[in-house]
């Protein structure tokens, strides 16, 4: 059976309980042994066959109890409100990683890691981002709260800028690093304060990441 003619382009931060830079991106193990991770995204262009999905917000919630290879994840997807059931049919596919070449979106590689999937919550979603001056904010009333800002100098309190550049990555072929803390309330309760986050503008079909 051939695959849906997808496509999903916009904006990303994403951050966990990993110091910043995050060693899995390097494909070491996670700072603190297990993963923890909330990741914001506004489609600024997508389609699923005839369906459009511009300008929807998703947010993910996911825990792993030791390296995300190492499976046992957790996972809690959350969808703007104002999708129509088409479009919400359309996303949970993409982020489920159906109609996909195994192994060559985020969205792929991390279903195949999950075994506790939560059911999907449909809500108003607050996100706000620069990828440019690394600010982001993600909020769902009773759900997270989620900020992102610069990493800072810890002497001179100075921001500083580093980019990382992974030709082949799954997620992003280049991220600015950055700092981020969050906290949820749902199904899955996690936080971290001053760790790693990362912005990014994405690009996928279901071929995989668009360079």
């Amino acid at each position: 059976m051939s695959m849906a003619d997808w496509r999903m382009q916009g904006v990303e931060f994403a951050t966990c309980n990993c110091n910043w830079g995050c060693p899995c991106q390097f494909s070491a193990l996670p700072s603190h042994g297990s993963c923890e991770a909330v990741v914001s995204m506004r489609i600024e262009q997508g389609h699923y066959n005839d369906t459009n999905l511009d300008e929807l917000c998703w947010v993910g919630v996911f825990a792993w109890p030791r390296a995300i290879h190492e499976g046992n994840g957790r996972c809690q997807l959350f969808i703007e409100d104002k999708a129509t059931p088409e479009q919400r049919e359309a996303l949970l596919r993409i982020l489920a990683g159906e109609d996909t070449e195994p192994g060559t979106t985020v969205f792929s590689v991390f279903a195949s890691t999950i075994t506790e999937m939560h059911e999907p919550q449909f809500v108003p979603i607050e996100f706000s981002v620069d990828v440019d001056q690394r600010v982001a904010h993600t909020r769902i009333h009773g759900e997270l709260e989620v900020t992102g800002e610069p990493i800072r100098n810890p002497i001179t309190g100075e921001q500083q800028e580093a980019r990382l550049t992974l030709p082949k990555g799954f997620e992003f072929t280049e991220a600015q690093m950055a700092s981020g803390s969050f906290q949820t309330q749902g199904a899955i309760k996690i936080g971290s304060q001053g760790s790693h986050g990362h912005f990014a503008r994405l690009h996928f079909t279901g071929q995989g990441v668009v360079r």
